[in-house]
């Protein structure tokens, strides 16, 4: 093999490689979770609580734009809404994208996330961690009150995890490639039964970003295991967007 040929076949692999970097390389952050104003999801929501028939709604969001937020000090941040009655802040830079404040209809004006609340972190690479609260959306006692576990445990550390970045996924609104996976971890600590006592109760969240589209599919699992507790399931599919 000639040096001139020897030379050609390293330039031809070098090409190769970064070609193939690229195609794993993951969506920018504006491509995972769209913030500009004029977009819209709607999500077909099913939740399924005990031994109860699963019930079926939907839920639609909405980008307003970039604002300035006076409980921030006027910082703007890019707004967006939802038809259940909550508004969200958030704010996207080389850290990844996070909310800064939300509001909901009982609120008179937005409450500052401290510290601001990941939503992906970067760099957007597979073993990419952080935390955030969560709490117990379907996990419920059986006789007591208040029944909703979300009222004695408010904010629960969740860890999440991205643990792909190629994956494929169907929904309604259609089908979608190189999509992030994210799934989150968390325990709540309750009195589940005499026999069992005090356990720690899996919170579960697993979720899809397409690039393009944002957030496509989610999905909550909260087992109860208990014969005093109740737990669910619930998954948010995307139906349409634009």
């Amino acid at each position: 093999m000639t040096s001139r040929t020897a030379l050609a076949n390293v330039v031809i692999a070098a090409a190769v490689a970064t070609v193939l970097a690229g195609c794993e390389r993951a969506p920018s952050a504006d491509a995972l979770f769209p913030l500009d104003a004029g977009h819209r999801w709607t999500y077909r929501v099913t939740t399924r609580l005990g031994d109860d028939a699963s019930e079926r709604e939907t839920l639609t969001l909405r980008t307003i734009g970039r604002e300035a937020v006076p409980a921030l000090g006027d910082v703007a941040a890019f707004r967006r809404r939802s038809d259940s009655g909550l508004d969200y802040w958030l704010q996207a830079d080389a850290s990844g994208i996070y909310r800064v404040a939300s509001k909901s209809d009982l609120d008179p004006e937005p409450v500052p996330d401290k510290p601001p609340r990941f939503v992906l972190k970067a760099p957007f690479v597979v073993g990419t961690q952080w935390q955030a609260t969560t709490t117990a959306y379907l996990l419920m006692r059986r006789s007591e009150f208040p029944r909703e576990i979300r009222h004695t445990h408010p904010k629960v550390p969740m860890t999440y995890q991205i643990e792909a970045l190629a994956e494929s996924l169907d929904v309604p609104a259609g089908h979608f490639d190189r999509c992030l996976r994210v799934r989150g971890s968390a325990s709540v600590r309750i009195y589940a039964d005499p026999a069992s006592g005090w356990r720690d109760m899996p919170l579960t969240t697993l979720e899809w970003y397409c690039p393009g589209v944002g957030l496509a599919r989610m999905e909550r699992s909260e087992p109860a295991g208990s014969a005093f507790l109740t737990g669910g399931t619930r998954t948010l599919e995307l139906e349409s967007w634009r």
